[in-house]
């Protein structure tokens, strides 16, 4: 019965979360779908002890689909994998309700710490394309992590974070990643930086061409004087 239940969330999840599904029987080809029933047998056996065949479960699930989720993981529901090749969850990772992940997403630990290694994920964040969340912080709920970046610090809630290392560009974000999947229309820090030097550039080649004109005004002004 407890089988049934997570092939029902699973299946939903998915047909929610993916605009590409024309049909219900394409869920059956996901690798997330398949992941996630392994992930949830092995992490009862991990709960129980079975550290050896909790492995297992996962090792092979892992050659399956590309997708590594440690059987100790703590996941929460509405969990979603798009894509997923590459996709890495460490062993003390711990990730709430309805968080999206896309393909090369790691949230893995500095392979220094003891106990607690691996981030904390809230409620509702989406973690793009490529990005690497490592260490024991938490990335806190409604939060969007930009393809590509490395998260290494504490994110607060509601707030976008691009860039190497993360930076956060955007925050107090009202909407809910669950129902904004945008990967692309994210802030650029580097661009906001670049214009505004630009911005002050163009002032302070205004100012000089004042001092010049300015120079020549009091110059003439002197010849004339002289004459």
């Amino acid at each position: 019965m407890g089988m049934m239940k997570h092939i029902r969330e699973e299946f939903e999840v998915i047909r929610e979360r993916d605009p590409a599904i024309k049909s219900p029987m394409e869920v059956l080809l996901y690798p997330t779908f398949h992941v996630m029933l392994s992930y949830r047998r092995a992490h009862r056996l991990y709960e129980k002890g079975h550290f050896f065949m909790a492995r297992l479960i996962s090792q092979r699930a892992a050659r399956k689909t590309g997708i590594e989720i440690h059987p100790g993981a703590q996941i929460g529901k509405g969990f979603f994998i798009d894509h997923g090749s590459g996709v890495i969850i460490g062993e003390t990772t711990v990730i709430g309700d309805n968080v999206t992940l896309y393909q090369g997403v790691t949230l893995g630990g500095t392979g220094k710490e003891t106990g607690k290694r691996h981030p904390t994920i809230g409620d509702n964040v989406m973690i793009s394309a490529g990005a690497k969340v490592i260490g024991s912080f938490t990335v806190g709920e409604n939060s969007k992590i930009g393809a590509g970046s490395v998260v290494i610090g504490e994110v607060p809630p509601n707030c976008t974070v691009v860039g190497v290392p993360g930076r956060i560009v955007k925050r107090d974000n009202v909407k809910i990643p669950r129902s904004d999947m945008d990967q692309v229309h994210l802030p650029d820090p580097v661009k906001e930086d670049i214009t505004v030097l630009q911005h002050e550039n163009t002032e302070l080649v205004n100012r000089v061409t004042e001092l010049e004109r300015t120079v020549r005004v009091l110059a003439s002004g002197n010849t004339a004087a002289e004459s």
